[in-house]
C-alpha cells in the first residue's frame, strides 16, 4: 500500500510512536475547525444583534437547535464513514478504502438534497411547534429557509472532511474553513450593514461560505493519490461498505437527533420566558458550542486513533488512546469553561448590549457552561466504543440518561418551580447520569471487543 499513500505531509501515522503529541496535533485543528464552523452562526448572531434588532438576534439564534435536529443524523453517519475508512487503513485494505470513499460521496450528495427539501418544506411548522414568539417567527422562518439552500454543500464538506480525518489529516479541512469563514464574515458585514438585509443577509452569507467550503474539499479529494482519490466515474454505492457505515453511523446520528429533540423541548420552555430569554440563551449557547468543540475534537481523535489501531490489532495502544483522550478533554474543557464563565458579561457583550438579554445569558453560563466539562465522560467513552465498532450501546444510554431525563425534568420539576435557573439545572445533572452509564458500559464492552484479538 506504500505507493498509494496520500501525501506524507498531511497523513498521520496513528499506528506507531508516541500518542500524546499525535492526539493533540490531530485534535487542535479539529477544535479550530469546530470554532470556525460554529462562527458562521455566531457571526450571524453577533452582526444582527449589533446592527439589526433583538428580534433578529432571537430569530437567528433560535434556529440553531432546529438546524442541529435536521442535520445530526447525517453528521452521525459521517462518524460511521470515519470509522470504516480508518479500519480499512489499519488493515491496509485498498479496495475497502476506495469503495468506502465513493460510497460516502454518494451519501453526502443524497443527504444534502434531502435536507434541502425538508428545510424548505417544514421550517415554519417546526418553529410554530416550538412556540416561537410572534415577533420572531417570520424572521426565523426566512433565515431557516435561506440557510437550508446551502445544505448540499454543508454535507459535502462534512463527509469530505470525515474522509480526510480518517487518514489523520485534520489540517486541510481547517484551512478550508478559514477561507469559507473569511467569505462569511465579509458578506455578513456587507449585506447587513451596507444593504440592511438583516437575517436574510446573514443567511445568504452562510450559504455562499458553504459553497466555498464544498468546492475546496472536492478539489482536495479529487487530487488525492491512489485509493484515497475521489473519481467521479466511480461514484456508486458499495453495499458492504454502506452496511458498515450505517451500522456505526445511524446510531450515532439517532443519538444526535434525539439529543436535539430534547433541546428543542427545552427551547420551547425557554420561549415561554419571552424573546429576551430566547436571545440571552442564544447568545450564551454559542460559548457552549465553542467549549463542546474541545470535547468533540478529542472524541473524534479517539474514534480515528482507536479505529485504526483496533483494525491493526493493537489492543494496549487502544487503551492508552482512551486514557489520554479523556484526560486532555477533561482538563482543556474545564479550563475553558471556568475562564468564559468568570468573564461571562464581557463575552456576552460581544452579542448584545441589552441588560435583559445579558441577564438571561449570564444565568445560563453560571448553571450550564461552568459544568460542561462533565460531558467529556460520556462523549469520550462513547467515541471509544464507536471506534471499536459498538455504536448502539452509547446511543441507547445517552438517549435514556440525557434525553429522556431532560424531558422528564421539563414536565415535572420545571413547572413546579417555574424559574429559568431551575430549567438550566437539567444540563449538569443529565451529564453526570449519562457519563457514569456510558463509562461503565465502555469498561464492560471493551473486554469483549479486545478478546476477539487475543
Amino acid at each position: 500500500m506504500e505507493q498509494n499513500k496520500p501525501r506524507a505531509t498531511v497523513r498521520m501515522d496513528m499506528l506507531h510512536g508516541g500518542l500524546f503529541r499525535k492526539i493533540l496535533t490531530f485534535a487542535l485543528p479539529l477544535i479550530a475547525s469546530g470554532i470556525l464552523q460554529q462562527s458562521f452562526n455566531s457571526v450571524d448572531v453577533a452582526v444582527v444583534g449589533k446592527f439589526a434588532s433583538s428580534q433578529a438576534l432571537a430569530a437567528v439564534g433560535s434556529n440553531g437547535l432546529i438546524i442541529s435536529l435536521m442535520i445530526n443524523l447525517f453528521v452521525g453517519i459521517s462518524v460511521g464513514a470515519n470509522v470504516v475508512i480508518a479500519h480499512y487503513i489499519g488493515q491496509q485494505d485498498e479496495k475497502g478504502i476506495r469503495n468506502a470513499i465513493h460510497t460516502v460521496a454518494v451519501i453526502a450528495l443524497a443527504s444534502g438534497l434531502l435536507l434541502l427539501a425538508l428545510g424548505l418544506s417544514i421550517a415554519r411548522p417546526l418553529l410554530e411547534l416550538m412556540d416561537t414568539p410572534e415577533d420572531v417567527i417570520d424572521l426565523a422562518t426566512l433565515y431557516l429557509r435561506i440557510y437550508f439552500l446551502g445544505m448540499p454543500f454543508m454535507m459535502i464538506y462534512n463527509f469530505g472532511a470525515a474522509i480526510l480525518r480518517s487518514m489523520g489529516d485534520t489540517k486541510r479541512p481547517f484551512y478550508s474553513l478559514i477561507a469559507a469563514g473569511i467569505v462569511n464574515v465579509g458578506l455578513n458585514l456587507l449585506l447587513v450593514i451596507v444593504f440592511e438585509m438583516s437575517v436574510a443577509g446573514v443567511a445568504i452569507a452562510t450559504v455562499v461560505s458553504n459553497i466555498v467550503n464544498a468546492a475546496i474539499i472536492i478539489w482536495l479529494l479529487t487530487h488525492e493519490e491512489g485509493a484515497f482519490r475521489l473519481e467521479w466515474k466511480k461514484m456508486s454505492i458499495a453495499r458492504r461498505e454502506l452496511k458498515k457505515i450505517l451500522q456505526i453511523g445511524i446510531p450515532a446520528g439517532v443519538q444526535g437527533v434525539v439529543f436535539s429533540i430534547s433541546n428543542v423541548f427545552i427551547l420551547s420552555t425557554i420561549n415561554k420566558f419571552g424573546s429576551d430569554a430566547v436571545a440571552g440563551s442564544s447568545a450564551a449557547v454559542n460559548f457552549e458550542y465553542y467549549c463542546y468543540f474541545v470535547i468533540s475534537a478529542f472524541a473524534q481523535s479517539a474514534v480515528a486513533f482507536i479505529s485504526q489501531n483496533y483494525g491493526a490489532g493493537q489492543i494496549e495502544r487502544c487503551k492508552k488512546i482512551f486514557r489520554q483522550s479523556m484526560l486532555m478533554a477533561f482538563v482543556s474543557c474545564a479550563v475553558l469553561n471556568i475562564v468564559i464563565a468568570w468573564q461571562r458579561e464581557l463575552f456576552v457583550s460581544m452579542f448584545t448590549s441589552s441588560p435583559e438579554v445579558i441577564h438571561y445569558a449570564s444565568i445560563r453560563m453560571r448553571y450550564v457552561l461552568l459544568f460542561q466539562f462533565i460531558a467529556c465522560s460520556y462523549e469520550i467513552s462513547g467515541a471509544a466504543l464507536r471506534g471499536l465498532g459498538y455504536s448502539m450501546t452509547p446511543t441507547i444510554l445517552t438517549i435514556f440518561g440525557t434525553c429522556l431525563f431532560r424531558l422528564l425534568w421539563i414536565y415535572t420539576v420545571t413547572p413546579r418551580y417555574g424559574s429559568f435557573e431551575v430549567l438550566m439545572y437539567v444540563y449538569p445533572i443529565s451529564w453526570v447520569i449519562t457519563g457514569i452509564a456510558v463509562y461503565v458500559a465502555y469498561l464492560i464492552i471493551r473486554k469483549k471487543a479486545f478478546a476477539l484479538h487475543s
